[in-house]
């Protein structure tokens, strides 16, 4: 295909020897054979979270163009991802399906906090490889009590630190109000002001609020911070309430300095349905690129990935960011399939999963490199600020990295 090359596995990172002898019998290798290799992946395609299911289909259709390339060392990659609804108990049953029934080789990005936290003890038990989550919450970086969980994107936490740092600087007498969604993806970006304002907490903080992934609307929460007189706004919300946080803000007309999660920092899925011109001004973080952004038209990176989405995925709004961190996670388990060899024990996939060395992705601002180590379970600790304009999400400033507490 026409701009979309292996050279994007090649530049940065460095294979890791194996351990384990090549001549490993096939029958002890589960979900591996001599023609295949079989992944495991959840992902709402239904519910409250369905606006991520691109992610899950562009990881899945990556694999589709590994495939007509002649798989991986003559190994074709089937990728079998289940709905699990966004709902944990849900994602446990699924989960067991996949490990116990399919006997899939390992789990990779399977979606968000709660989910993955409903299935993190039982992988780990297993020792099943939990491979890249698609969530940033930085208990998924634990790799003394949960060495077969790695995670993918920057810690939520770090995020969270980012945005109190921003606030201040801009306002330093700034009365904040927060809303967070009531699970440990929010409470992430809660430790992180935490983090900074420390003991002063509540002298920063006016108002805080929660909601539950299964409300149906958060206008009365976004009614309370108003009234609460407050000037800046941390918003710790998936993309369906960030939409109705920024319509309800604007319409109610309160224009707080608001710091947006980066797991919203979406033109399709949020901006646009919020309506554009609503949430100009609004702050958030990234380290992906926007498809969508002209600035990254003439970049090589984007144009491989926008001549792959045109043939594997056409279906996909290319200005639903999910579509590109999809992308991130399948070119990252791609790199740790070719560390591999043939050495493809659960127990190597893992090994080789946190053994990366400078693995340039290609969709990640410059300067972002993807690196892990067997005490390093965060691969992505940079980001970029940003600011919609109404059009895009433009970036400003200097890369910007934390380490959580």
């Amino acid at each position: 295909m026409a701009g979309f090359t292996r050279r994007t596995m090649v530049a940065g990172a460095g294979a890791v020897a194996m351990t384990a002898a090549a001549s490993r019998a096939f029958a002890e290798t589960v979900g591996v054979t001599k023609t295949e290799i079989k992944i495991g992946n959840t992902t709402a395609y239904s519910g409250p979270a369905s606006a991520y299911s691109t992610g899950a289909k562009t990881y899945a259709a990556y694999f589709n163009w590994v495939n007509d390339q002649g798989g991986i060392n003559g190994r074709k990659i089937t990728v079998l991802s289940l709905d699990d609804g966004y709902v944990p108990s849900k994602t446990v049953e699924v989960v067991r399906r996949l490990v116990e029934q399919d006997e899939v080789a390992f789990i990779a990005s399977p979606l968000g906090t709660a989910p993955n936290s409903a299935i993190q003890k039982y992988l780990n038990q297993k020792k099943v490889p939990q491979l890249f989550l698609a969530s940033g919450a930085d208990k998924f970086a634990d790799p003394k009590n949960f060495p077969w969980t790695i995670g993918w994107a920057p810690s939520y936490r770090t995020e969270g630190q980012i945005y109190a740092k921003y606030i201040t600087s801009q306002k330093p007498n700034a009365k904040i109000a927060v809303i967070y969604q009531n699970d440990d993806l929010g409470k992430d970006y809660v430790a992180g002001l935490v983090d900074v304002f420390g003991k002063e907490y509540d002298k920063h903080v006016v108002k805080q609020v929660s909601y539950e992934v299964t409300d149906p609307t958060i206008d009365s929460q976004v009614a309370t911070l108003k009234e609460s007189g407050a000037d800046a706004l941390v918003s710790a919300c998936t993309p369906k309430f960030s939409a109705q946080l920024i319509r309800r803000a604007f319409d109610i007309n309160w224009k707080p300095l608001h710091c947006m999660a980066n797991v919203s920092a979406s033109v399709g899925t949020v901006m646009k349905p919020a309506g554009a011109e609503k949430g100009i001004g609004i702050i958030s973080s990234a380290y992906i690129k926007d498809a969508t952004d002209p600035a990254w038209d003439k970049d090589p990176g984007m144009i491989e990935f926008k001549a792959f989405m045109a043939k594997y995925n056409p279906s996909a709004d290319l200005a639903d960011s999910s579509a590109v961190v999809g992308y991130g996670y399948a070119l990252t388990t791609h790199q740790v399939l070719l560390q591999c060899g043939e050495d493809l024990s659960r127990e190597n996939i893992m090994r080789q999963a946190t053994n990366i060395r400078n693995l340039d992705v290609k969709v990640l601002f410059p300067g972002i490199m993807i690196n892990t180590s067997p005490t390093n379970f965060r691969p992505i600790r940079k980001m970029q600020l940003t600011r919609w304009n109404g059009t895009t999400f433009q970036i400003f400033g200097d890369l910007l990295e934390g380490a959580p507490v």
